[in-house]
């Protein structure tokens, strides 16, 4: 019986050893990220790429990087030597063309033969309309590329947040009364009417014009968090808006949600997100 046992476990042991090679999550398939070199794409556009070089020489600091042409991309996209930082653009459904363009940080491998929506995305986040960007998305790149490295440094540690994506890492809001809660107007949708400002905005939850919200992130402002709203410049009914409010000082993500654009409802934050806001500051 004995001899029994152990012949079944010898069997085994190459099938549990065979299944055990077959786990490979997201956070191992990103755990060289740091030792990896980071291929930061230009995208041509002359004014885009030297806010991007500018930014990144400031800001980078989780991986090595260089920065390379689109030509150069194509050549390397399928080695996984390299990951790769770029402007990709995102299409929806009902859309006849891109409407939004997203900060990526993709993988190299052999995945990328069959085209860039195979190779393993590390992250996304919403950066600006792809057909009439506002220029805001300048103010708000450090942010962005603040909230990518940090982002990917969890996702290699936690699965949760890998496959979660971003709306699974955000920070709760505070209720420290301390903290401002900065929407620009126009990141407001012209659902938020009076009743809704009296119910929601206070001293503490407020809303400025966009230039104004826009110093509180240049100035690094302390105990503030300030409104993002990336949307298609012609808002088609099953398009897509995202909206993030993003911490002055130290670039934390506190929201970050989408919704469907529909005949009834417009861009922007919705009167929705506002009481779950107001809720959770208030706490």
């Amino acid at each position: 019986m004995k001899k029994a046992y152990v012949f079944i476990i010898a069997i085994m042991l190459p099938l549990l050893s065979w299944g055990q090679a077959q786990i490979n999550t997201k956070k191992m398939k990103i755990n060289d990220f740091t030792q990896k070199v980071t291929k930061v794409v230009l995208s041509g556009n002359e004014f885009m790429d030297s806010a991007l070089q500018n930014e990144v020489a400031a800001i980078w600091r989780v991986s090595p990087y260089e920065f390379c042409t689109h030509e150069e991309f194509t050549s390397l996209m399928t080695s996984d030597e390299y990951y790769f930082l770029l402007i990709t653009y995102g299409q929806f459904k009902k859309e006849s063309k891109a409407s939004i363009q997203f900060l990526s940080l993709l993988k190299g491998g052999a995945e990328a033969q069959k085209g860039l929506d195979e190779m393993l995305e590390v992250v996304s986040i919403p950066f600006a309309s792809a057909q009439n960007p506002s220029g805001r998305e300048i103010v708000f790149l450090p942010a962005l590329l603040n909230i990518v490295q940090d982002f990917t440094l969890t996702a290699m540690e936690k699965d949760a947040v890998g496959y979660g994506g971003l709306s699974s890492y955000v920070s709760r809001l505070s209720p420290d009364e301390s903290t401002n809660i900065v929407f620009s107007e126009y990141d407001l949708c012209f659902d938020v009417g009076a009743d809704a400002r009296q119910m929601y905005f206070n001293d503490r939850i407020f809303s400025v014009p966009e230039e104004a919200a826009d110093q509180y992130l240049l100035e690094n402002a302390d105990n503030t968090v300030v409104s993002y709203v990336v949307t298609p410049s012609i808002p088609v009914p099953g398009a897509y808006c995202y909206k993030m409010l993003i911490n002055t000082t130290d670039n934390r993500l506190h929201y970050f949600k989408r919704h469907k654009i529909t005949k009834k409802v417009g861009p922007g934050f919705l009167v929705d997100d506002l009481s779950i806001i107001h809720n959770a500051a208030e706490k």
